[in-house]
């Protein structure tokens, strides 16, 4: 029940998507096989048993699960479902979130958030069709995949040194506090394997952040 509850409460599913989005199941469909809109983040396959006076019934039915977040990038979808345009502003989206983390002090020497950014976008968009970034981040949306990416290569790179001066102590404090922030909790049974546990609770406990 943990799965389930945890679903419930941060995920929308298929049919509370469609119907919140005032789409049909047959545009979001549409949507995805045009690659504009993210596979579900979650399928769960439920096999119910039930035995009553009238006897034994068995059934078998698939949720799926979608991050709240895809309301909003539906509401794009509804106005512009040109391939090139939306892959544009999801692109667009990312790179600003990237300049503006940049502006507020965070660095990585990572060059795939530098002079290879444009073939990175791509292989993130890639990530964000298949459903996978619904999972680990907590709106599934470019902002917070931009974050994640960028405080994940920040917290690799400070944690590979030595001995952290105070500065960069400092700096690992906000890279944790942002992947923090642009994180999802992770199902029951993905938690012990996460990011978040890893480069989140790990690290803050090692430097007593």
């Amino acid at each position: 029940m943990e799965l389930i509850d945890y679903l419930n409460q941060y995920f929308l599913t298929g049919k509370q998507l469609i119907e919140q989005a005032k789409i049909s199941a047959t545009q979001l469909s549409e949507y995805q096989k045009n690659k504009l809109m993210p596979k579900p983040s979650y399928r769960l396959k439920v096999t119910t048993e039930c035995n009553s006076f009238f006897g034994a019934h068995d059934e078998q039915y698939t949720i799926e699960y979608y991050p709240a977040g895809y309301l909003s990038w539906l509401g794009i979808l509804k106005m512009e479902n040109n391939p090139d345009v939306v892959y544009d502003i999801f692109s667009k989206r990312y790179k600003s979130t990237i300049k503006d983390l940049k502006l507020k002090g965070h660095n990585t020497l990572d060059q795939k958030l530098a002079t290879q950014l444009d073939t990175h976008i791509n292989d993130e968009w890639q990530h964000f069709l298949d459903g996978t970034y619904g999972l680990c981040t907590r709106t599934g949306l470019p902002e917070d995949i931009a974050a994640k990416e960028f405080s994940i290569c920040q917290i690799n790179e400070l944690i590979s040194e030595t001995d952290l001066t105070a500065n960069q102590l400092q700096q690992l404090t906000r890279a944790v506090d942002l992947l923090d922030s642009s994180s999802a909790l992770f199902a029951p049974h993905e938690r012990e394997r996460s990011s978040r546990k890893r480069l989140i609770n790990d690290v803050r406990r090692e430097y007593k952040l």
